[in-house]
Order: C-alpha cells, then sequence, then structure tokens
C-alpha cells in the first residue's frame, strides 16, 4: 500500500462518524498539516474504495463535497489533486504563460492541435481589418502546467506582418514568447467572458460537466496593422483575470 494510502489506515466503519466524514476529515488535516501540498495527487475513487471496502459512493461523497469546499480539485480523466490558488492572468500586459507557470516553480509543456494557414473566415477577417478570405496563420495549442491542461490558445497571425509564424515549433516556444521576440505591440485590445464549453472543449481542458469557462479575447497592434488575435480559454477553477495598475491618469466619476 503506498504511503498516502497509508493515512487512512485510522478510518473505522465502527466508529460513530460516517465513513465519508472520516475520509474528508482525513484528507482535510493532512492538507492543513502540510504534508499534502498544492498539485498533490490523491488516490483515485477506485484505489480508495478497494483500500478501504466502502462503497464508491461514500468515496464519491466526500471527494465531491471537499471539491465543493475548495480544498481539492478534480480533473476529469486524470484525478483529483490537493487544490492550489487559482493561476491569475493580467489583463493588460502580453505574459508567456510557460514563463508565468515555471515561475511558480510548476512544468509547462504544450501540445500542437494545429498550425496551418487558413482563408480567414468572415469574423477573424473583420478583427484582423482584412478582405474575408485573406490567408492567415491558424495556432490551435493546448498548454499544461504539471500536466494538467490550463489553457486552450486559439489564435490567428497576419503572415504579412509575420511571416515565419507558421515555420515555428510551438512546443519548444510559446506563440506569445515568439511575437514578443518579434515586435513591440503599439496598442492591444482585451475582451473577458465566461463560456460554457462544450463537449470537445471540456475534453481538451479535461473538464466536468457544468463547469464554465473564462475566455480572453485579445487582438495586438503594430504600425497600425493587427498583427494577431487570439482566444485563450480558461477551465474557470484554475485561473483568474485581473488588471491592477497606477490612477494618476484617471479620475473617479
Amino acid at each position: 500500500m503506498s504511503a498516502i494510502l497509508e493515512s487512512f489506515d485510522d478510518i473505522s466503519k465502527s466508529a460513530p462518524e460516517p465513513i465519508y466524514q472520516q475520509i474528508k476529515s482525513t484528507i482535510q488535516q493532512r492538507i492543513a498539516s502540510g504534508d499534502w501540498t498544492a498539485g498533490q495527487k490523491l488516490p483515485s475513487e477506485n484505489e480508495l474504495v478497494v483500500a478501504l471496502d466502502v462503497s464508491r459512493m461514500t468515496i464519491n461523497r466526500a471527494l465531491r463535497e471537499l471539491t465543493q469546499e475548495g480544498l481539492i480539485k478534480r480533473v476529469h480523466g486524470l484525478g483529483s489533486f490537493v487544490a492550489e490558488a487559482p493561476r491569475h492572468a493580467s489583463l493588460i500586459e502580453l505574459q508567456d504563460i510557460a514563463l508565468e507557470i515555471e515561475q511558480h516553480g510548476k512544468r509547462h509543456s504544450s501540445q500542437v492541435l494545429v498550425l496551418d494557414s487558413v482563408a480567414a473566415p468572415v469574423e477573424i477577417a473583420a478583427q484582423m481589418q482584412l478582405p474575408p478570405g485573406r490567408p492567415v496563420d491558424h495556432l490551435r495549442a493546448i498548454h499544461f502546467q504539471d500536466e494538467i491542461p490550463i489553457q486552450l490558445e486559439t489564435r490567428y497571425v497576419n503572415p504579412v506582418v509575420m511571416p515565419e509564424f507558421g515555420q515555428q515549433d510551438f512546443t519548444r516556444v510559446t506563440a506569445t514568447a515568439y511575437l514578443l521576440q518579434q515586435f513591440k505591440p503599439d496598442e492591444m485590445e482585451h475582451r473577458v467572458s465566461a463560456v460554457m464549453p462544450d463537449r470537445t472543449l471540456r475534453k481538451l481542458l479535461s473538464m466536468p460537466d457544468g463547469q464554465p469557462c473564462l475566455q480572453l479575447n485579445r487582438r495586438t497592434w503594430s504600425n497600425d496593422q493587427v498583427v494577431t488575435c487570439v482566444t485563450l480559454t480558461y477551465p474557470g477553477d484554475r485561473y483568474e483575470l485581473g488588471a491592477r495598475y497606477a490612477t494618476d491618469e484617471y479620475q473617479l466619476r
């Protein structure tokens, strides 16, 4: 039996406290003591069912209530983890998600789903201030923090301004890092919304049913041309978006 499963050795069916509550209390105590740290994976439901000889319903109730209390995160298809504070993304700065993750002592990786040239759809052409059908580079990639998907990036880039974009290996460098090496933005536009993911998006981000996403839509200009427009989609419980700025130039109204 693994060391983490041995933490449940004191659970007793003859105790007056319900089994699910004993399981909850054990996990709460281990987290509070620092024995189990943020991001640590917990035993699976199957492992706990076998080790404790209790029903799956009992295990599920304990884990579900701990999730509702914010102590653990359940990632669809991957398991349950000790919760950590939601990662914070800035609305007023261009941040490389790989650097951001690594600065928090975590490991970044990415999976490129699509990297090709497409005829700009009408909506994308309008956002990029281009004629409909004009070729644009299209990137769709998932970013992971310690194997957990944390962001879906859907990006369009003007190849006239960035002719080498489509030739990059975006498993080695993020699109944001590459673009920041190539130019300094003159202007940015941000729009934030909450969306309910469809089945495909839930699968890509390992999300359970009923959980919303945060979506950041950003356009970036250089020399009066839109260089890139990107949609960054985050699981709502793994990220938060915000900004902090000086107020000298602003008046309260």
